[in-house]
């Protein structure tokens, strides 16, 4: 039996090559968080890019 797939939307893609002590992609998730909007930022190795998503649909 297959396990349930969860979907995520992408709201923003970061570089990982950010400048020493930069944290762009954390900065945007808390200021998702802030409007409500349950963000987190997750690590996509393929394209060494911080993502930030969310686990709600996005209009």
């Amino acid at each position: 039996m297959a396990a349930p797939t969860q979907s995520r939307t992408v709201l923003e893609r970061f570089p990982a090559g950010s400048p020493r002590g930069s944290w762009p992609a954390e900065e945007y998730a808390a200021a998702q968080r802030a409007q409500g909007t349950n963000a987190r930022v997750v690590m996509d190795l393929p394209s060494d890019q911080f993502l930030v998503v969310t686990d709600t649909t996005t209009q």
